[in-house]
């Protein structure tokens, strides 16, 4: 169940919980993928957050970035088959954004760790698509303006 209120002109949602019911806490997502240490080396290294766990046979790992209790997840899947992007034949379902200090460096680093870039870009030169070593598409953005996050 969700509130409205209005916070310096604008109106936005405020999450409240039914009396007698404890409200879920996000604990973090799980990709979908054909290894899972292999893409958990992946983001760990593009983050900088390593790996914070992982079987033996590439079945699950993850990362928490730091100063969190969130998991990011990986999971093995038989016959996993990439997303497409941007058409929407195998959807992507979800992508993943992070803002970097320097673009064409973060670009170059993630090509570096396996990722490629995407031939679709709708940022142009602003943000850009890349695609992991699983296919999953996800953008290397600028960093948010200063004046972004004043409240």
């Amino acid at each position: 169940m969700t509130g409205t209120e209005t916070v310096g002109g604008a109106a936005t949602e405020e999450a409240t919980s039914s009396p007698g019911v404890t409200p879920a806490a996000w604990a973090g997502l799980m990709l979908d993928c054909p290894d899972a240490t292999e893409l958990a080396t992946f983001y760990g290294e593009l983050t900088g957050w390593g790996v914070g766990g992982a079987d033996d046979g590439g079945a699950w790992a993850y990362l928490t970035p730091p100063g969190t209790a969130l998991t990011f997840g990986f999971q093995r899947v038989a016959d996993y088959r990439p997303p497409r992007w941007p058409d929407q034949e195998v959807p992507q379902q979800f992508h993943l954004d992070f803002r970097v200090a320097d673009l064409p460096a973060a670009i170059a680093r993630a090509e570096e760790l396996g990722a490629t870039q995407a031939s679709f870009q709708p940022g142009g030169e602003r943000w850009r698509v890349l695609l992991d070593p699983a296919g999953h598409p996800f953008c290397l953005c600028p960093p948010a303006p200063a004046d972004a996050t004043a409240g």
